[in-house]
């Protein structure tokens, strides 16, 4: 990854880390990029870019500051306002733009924010391309401003969610009259779509932490933190729960007992179900290191076959596409359907597991029966320098260390965060007790080295 583009867009605290200036800067870059594309192959249409944003307070600036670079290198914006990042990545790919932009910083809080950059056939946008965008962020490189009738233009572009609330019911269009549905949409991006898709579909929809204000995006709730969704499932009467992170790219699932249901699961349950009526390609799973234990272990009950991938739904992609996969996931709930989308989509997966509850008549509850989730802790700890500790072999002692004492029925991963100045320790075993002890055997090595 580059100077400022990780493995999830550019992300910092806002006016921090991540200012309008440098928003500015990536409209000013692609809007001149894509522009001369065109030019090169006798099209001189202006280049077409579509921007979506979460219910951040700073999202507001960095829409705003976007469209002004994008304009002022004779782009044309058109913007979708408040909406999700899987409907960005929809539109750009369906709709002829050149690329897309979505500004938010996923579950991060309020005071972050970040700006992920698409295709135009919707993937992530290339690795060159953004060290080139960052090479001009840093001043190593000039462009003309446009004058006159070659500046842009920017357009209230609100059909392009309809757009994709339409696909999406055309994707899966099954019919959830009878089915009440519990929703946690984090106060960000899925206010915009999941009840009145949900809704249209013939469930009947509640939703809790959908009064967004700014500031209270994923506080206290959503994806991360379901635990108010846990209580009410507990206490009402609903078929299923489902939380959605700041900008609506991965779900987290409750049953009616108020067990939370992670990406783990998901795939345990859509694989399963996508082999039983042969629909499951190549009978293979994608899955990240992350992924329990439990899970190889129960795909491997029921013959399925997995690989494993580095975190980050970027890498769970790149393998799908290699090798027509045709689902994959990360723990934390982003889920790709490839033969539909070429990211995560929480709504698109909460769909998919509606379809499957429907065609076999099985709970929530029912359909997770069979997979047995080791205990698991993850510990973040930050560093000054990722890589720095990560080449230590002291700290690759300490690890091996407990590798040895898990032996085969546990597990033990040390990785840098793709985002922020942090080292993950993650261990599975049979007990917490256990996991808690092997975890604090490697973060008390970190701290007190003070990497």
């Amino acid at each position: 990854m580059g100077k400022y583009f990780g493995t999830d867009g550019f992300r910092g605290e806002a006016n921090e880390n991540l200012t309008a200036d440098h928003a500015y800067k990536i409209g000013r870059f692609l809007g001149w990029y894509y522009g001369e594309q065109k030019r090169r192959n006798g099209d001189d249409t202006p280049a077409r870019i579509v921007i979506g944003k979460d219910t951040r307070r700073s999202s507001y600036m960095f829409e705003y500051t976007l469209v002004g670079g994008l304009v002022a290198s004779g782009a044309d914006a058109y913007l979708l306002h408040v909406t999700t990042t899987p409907s960005v990545a929809y539109v750009a790919r369906t709709d002829n733009f050149d690329c897309g932009i979505m500004i938010s910083a996923s579950h991060n809080p309020y005071y972050d924010n970040g700006i992920k950059c698409f295709n135009h056939n919707g993937e992530k946008m290339e690795e060159e391309l953004l060290l080139e965008v960052e090479k001009y962020m840093d001043g190593l490189t000039d462009l003309d401003l446009v004058t006159g009738d070659h500046i842009g233009e920017y357009f209230e572009w609100e059909d392009g969610l309809e757009i994709y609330m339409s696909w999406l019911k055309e994707c899966v269009p099954v019919d959830l009259s009878g089915m009440k549905i519990l929703c946690d949409l984090a106060n960000g991006s899925a206010t915009s779509t999941a009840v009145e898709t949900l809704d249209s579909l013939g469930a009947t929809v509640e939703a809790i932490s959908n009064s967004p204000n700014g500031i209270n995006i994923n506080n206290k709730c959503g994806s991360t933190h379901p635990e108010g969704l846990q209580r009410m499932m507990r206490e009402g009467d609903y078929d299923i729960g489902l939380a959605f992170d700041g900008d609506a790219d991965r779900l987290i699932m409750v049953d009616s007992d108020g067990k939370l249901c992670d990406g783990d699961y998901i795939l345990y349950i859509c694989s399963r179900y996508m082999k039983s009526i042969n629909h499951l390609n190549k009978n293979m799973v994608v899955t990240t290191v992350m992924a329990n234990l439990g899970l190889y272990k129960t795909l491997d009950a029921n013959k399925i076959d997995y690989i494993q991938t580095a975190v980050g739904d970027k890498y769970v992609f790149e393998e799908m596409q290699k090798n027509d996969y045709w689902v994959g996931g990360e723990q934390s709930g982003h889920i790709i359907f490839l033969e539909h989308e070429v990211t995560g989509d929480g709504l698109m997966t909460a769909l998919k597991i509606l379809e499957i509850m429907k065609a076999t008549g099985k709970s929530l509850k029912e359909l997770s029966e069979g997979l047995f989730i080791y205990p698991q802790l993850l510990k973040n700890v930050t560093v000054k320098d990722k890589n720095a500790c990560l080449e230590s072999k002291e700290l690759q002692e300490v690890v091996d260390s407990v590798a040895n004492d898990l032996g085969n029925e546990g597990r033990i991963l040390v990785r840098p965060s793709g985002t922020e100045p942090l080292i993950r320790v993650m261990v599975e075993a049979k007990t917490d007790e256990l996991c808690a002890q092997y975890v604090k055997r490697v973060t008390d090595f970190l701290e007190e080295n003070n990497f």
